[in-house]
């Protein structure tokens, strides 16, 4: 074999065995223990990032250990294909979404053999390839048909110079993101899935504590964000009467405004109601009112969502109009709010100042009242600061409440449900905050919806056989609107599956959430044209503890970004095709690993024109402070920058650490790490440096440092490669009669893979490298002689090391395995067993016990493991520390602790 380590070598020559012989192709055995292992599939942006190569090696390491120890397993591997950037890159580049979509495939495809992950690519599918999006649009006729799906209006960003539809990522502070055009809230029809009648199972299964929850193989965090995004609340829903009049006289909402609280003991606390922009009582007061009119607009350049509601500054203005209070009877000002959503509940929400901190600052802000009517016991009330017990319940009562005052808030609650029902005007009941999915998307590099709009019959499906509704490819987008809308092709002799007469295709295409929410289920039978899913899914889709129902996918790993849409839309539709008879569990994913972002030291500069810099960190030295610590960093090399070329030495700022990007050049090329070290160093580096849940913040010399070990795992390998050949010869069949030295090495490497095997059932791979690691110093130390049984010893370690090295390390692993006859003698590594614990090396001849006089430390006795306690006593009465601190003087007591110690008191 070779002197010297060299990955440009080894890793090529392991990876073309393995393309070979086809190693990672995998069929349904049903004679094997299946176990199915998947990573979220990646979106083809151009380049793999660091990310990717800790999350797929992650699940290689996964899926060859499991391998080893006769799993049959799964890995695949395909392409989120569809969205928006591809768009975006078509408008910058004039080139077609298509063709820079399979060109980034191809390319990072190939990156991906090259860190040599064991995926079977005869599985790989591509979201926006017919043959996968057909299915898209099979089950959402079949939604149809069942009512899951459905149509009606929709609020949405609509950009009037561009006249399009933008998402929410696309408006900037109120603008269009290319225009730069102040953007307007449409109401357009598209398409909904009634994810909520799904709601309470989905919120079963996950919430922690919950009898019915089937994911405890989740992280806990995962499961709590998933529980409140779908936000079960359980309040009171209840009418402010009015006598307010349209133009021809009749009552507005039938002269009832509804609202839901969670907080009805704090009803008699009402001091206003903000009503949403598109609230019937706004339009209606704002026919007459030019400034509020003005308002509506200013609220319809807002945010469409929840999230973005959250963070923007809290706006109002008064619409004249007043309800009244349906207990009291007192009269209640309407104000129109930009924070209420129509969308959200019935468009309205009562405003209790002295108990919600959003209404409180609202009040604060326009001079209106806050009435105190909830107390806890010694706390001060003050309407000039808000505190956080305003809004206890949990020991709060009634106050300044009439028949409510002294009730606890679940009492109120109750109480105050009871006087409204008792008047018509409301009652106890659950909402929730998940709101129905909206699929469509009014862009054109997507899933097509498979509906034709006809004149007579209106919105049509297509039929089935005539699926899949093909996308052009070659459209390129110019910005103005939906290529789809003028695309000749995709209308032409297109006719009314219901009459016949000529209409149009629908232009919109389906959220991309729609791709992700089930590729790992095609995953499974990737191939089969007639069928959605069929056995393949019943076999690596399937509970390992029952026929029907439970968990699929036995190990599921991806970012925590993707914790609650992407993760509840897959479990939502996963539902949807078990009541459709097509899968047989109730849930995708059995285990969820999140693993923690790579990350990287910032650092920038402003330039003279109020730009912003970034530095490479190779160009760049901190500074430091007399403690240590980074104050502020300086360029090491020259640097190009927005004011010129910078020379060495300027000052810049240090930013800290931060997730890894393109924008802030503080980003790490694979491709150049893998060329420099090696994918084995790469995969090593980013197991090693910390668990897999954990961010890992890279550090240079770390890298260097994991090529090193590397080196010394094959110079150790070239050093002793005939010993080890000469051991690997040497008959295991019958009992070997090993050295003491040898031994001891046994004892100490199996007790090593004993701690390794455990970390490995955890999934704590760090600790798993550290353990190959202390192999690797136990065998270097090792005093062995040139006997055939000490060859033997050293020949078991070191298979025992490159066997649990492999996982991290295919390549170098495989090649040593290879190289010094190991795969002639027990077969090829990526199927040998996986090593086992021998006990009996674990069993010492000698044990060492520590030896105090007097009840000080003075040293330590070796004792046969089988000594005892006369034998022990014998020994430490005899050992050169007690003779020596005795000083002739006799022992009084001898005291031994099995296993421990042995006190001498004199």
């Amino acid at each position: 074999m070779q002197d010297k380590y060299n990955h440009l070598e080894v890793e090529p020559a392991a990876q073309a065995r393995w393309t070979a012989r086809d190693a990672y192709r995998v069929t349904e055995d049903a004679s094997k223990k299946k176990f199915y292992a998947c990573s979220m599939l990646p979106y083809p942006s151009g380049k793999l990032h660091m990310g990717h190569v800790r999350n797929y090696t992650i699940n290689d390491m996964l899926t060859r250990s499991l391998r080893m120890k006769g799993f049959n397993v799964l890995m695949p591997m395909g392409w989120d294909a569809f969205g928006l950037p591809a768009e975006n890159a078509a408008l910058k580049n004039g080139v077609p979404p298509a063709k820079w979509t399979y060109e980034n495939i191809a390319y990072m495809k190939k990156q991906m053999q090259a860190m040599g992950l064991a995926v079977d690519w005869s599985r790989e599918v591509a979201t926006c390839d017919p043959t996968y999006y057909k299915w898209n649009q099979w089950l959402f006729l079949k939604m149809l048909e069942k009512g899951i799906a459905y149509r009606k209006t929709q609020v949405v960003n609509w950009d009037p110079v561009d006249q399009t539809v933008l998402a929410n990522e696309q408006v900037i502070d109120g603008k269009g993101w290319r225009t730069g055009a102040p953007v307007e809230k449409r109401e357009i029809p598209g398409y909904y899935l009634n994810i909520t009648s799904y709601a309470q199972e989905l919120l079963d299964h996950v919430q922690i504590g919950n009898d019915k929850a089937t994911l405890n193989g989740w992280p806990d965090k995962v499961r709590l964000m998933q529980e409140n995004w779908i936000g079960k609340s359980e309040g009171v829903r209840f009418a402010f009467p009015h006598d307010i009049r349209d133009a021809s006289g009749a009552l507005i909402g039938e002269g009832k405004m509804y609202v839901f609280t969670t907080r009805a003991d704090t009803i008699m606390g009402v001091t206003f109601c903000a009503v949403a922009a598109e609230h019937p009582l706004a339009l209606h007061a704002a026919a007459s009112n030019p400034a509020l009119a003005a308002f509506l607009e200013e609220c319809k350049s807002g945010g469409t969502t929840e999230a973005e509601m959250a963070t923007q500054e809290k706006k109002g203005m008064a619409t004249g109009l007043f309800v009244t209070h349906p207990l009291t009877g007192a009269q209640v000002e309407v104000w129109v709010g930009n924070y209420v959503l129509m969308s959200y509940g019935d468009g309205a929400v009562m405003g209790v100042p002295a108990h919600d901190e959003r209404d409180f600052a609202f009040a604060l802000k326009y001079d209106l009242p806050i009435q105190q009517v909830v107390s806890v016991k010694d706390r001060a009330f003050d309407t000039a600061v808000w505190q956080e017990w305003y809004g206890d319940k949990q020991n709060c009562v009634c106050v300044n409440s009439g028949e409510l005052d002294g009730l606890n808030q679940k009492a109120a609650v109750t109480k105050v449900a009871e006087l409204l029902a008792a008047k018509g005007l409301g009652e106890k009941k659950t909402t929730w905050r998940l709101r129905d999915w909206g699929v469509s998307r009014q862009r054109y590099w997507g899933t097509p919806i498979p509906i034709i709009h006809c004149d007579e019959h209106g919105a049509v499906p297509v039929p089935e056989k005539d699926l899949p509704v093909v996308l052009p490819q070659d459209c390129i987008p110019d910005g103005s609107g939906n290529p789809l809308h003028k695309h000749e092709g995709f209308h032409a002799g297109v006719t009314c599956p219901v009459c016949g007469k000529a209409a149009r295709r629908e232009t919109d295409t389906m959220d991309t959430f729609v791709d992700s929410s089930w590729y790992f289920m095609r995953y499974c039978d990737p191939k089969n044209t007639e069928k959605m899913v069929a056995e393949g899914t019943d076999y690596w889709m399937r509970d390992q503890n029952q026929a029907t129902g439970g968990s699929g996918m036995d190990q599921y790993i991806g970012g925590i970004e993707h914790a609650i849409l992407h993760l509840l839309y897959a479990r939502f539709w996963t539902k949807v095709m078990r009541d459709l008879g097509l899968v047989k569990v109730d849930e995708p994913f059995t285990k969820l690993l999140t693993q923690g972002m790579v990350l990287n030291h910032i650092y920038s500069r402003r330039t003279a024109k109020g730009g912003k810099d970034y530095f490479w960190p190779h160009d760049v030295e901190h500074v430091l402070d007399e403690t240590g610590k980074v104050i502020g960093a300086k360029l090491k090399n020259e640097a190009d920058s927005g004011d010129g070329r910078l020379p060495v030495g300027t000052a810049i700022d240090y930013e800290g650490v931060g997730t890894m990007s393109k924008s802030k050049n503080n980003g790490v090329d694979p491709q150049d790490l893998i060329e420099k070290y090696g994918a084995d160093t790469a995969r090593l580096y980013t197991m090693f440096t910390a668990p897999p849940e954990v961010t890992l913040e890279w550090n240079d010399a770390a890298v260097e440092g994991s090529y090193r070990f590397l080196r010394r795992v094959w110079n150790f390998g070239v050093k002793h490669e005939a010993t080890l050949k000469a051991g690997i010869a040497v008959d295991r069949s019958q009992p070997v009669a090993f050295s003491k030295a040898a031994k001891a090495l046994r004892l100490d490497i199996h007790t090593v893979l004993k701690q390794a095997n455990y970390d490995y059932e955890r999934m704590q791979y760090n600790t798993v490298v550290s353990a190959v690691m202390k192999m690797l110093n136990t065998l270097e130390d090792a005093a062995l002689s040139a006997s055939a049984e000490d060859s033997a010893a050293l020949a078991e370690g070191f298979s025992i090391l490159l066997r649990v090295l492999y996982p991290a390390c295919p390549h170098i692993a495989e090649q040593l395995w290879t190289e010094l006859g190991y795969a002639a003698c027990c077969g090829e590594l990526l199927d040998v067993a996986w090593p086992g614990v021998d006990e009996s090396a674990l069993q010492r001849d000698e044990i060492e016990l520590m030896l105090q006089i007097n009840g000080k430390l003075r040293g330590s006795i070796l004792v046969p493991a089988t000594a005892d306690k006369a034998q022990i006593e014998a020994s430490a009465l005899a050992s050169e520390a007690f003779v020596k601190q005795a000083e002739g003087a006799a022992p009084k007591k001898v005291i031994v602790v099995p296993g421990r110690l042995v006190n001498i008191v004199v």
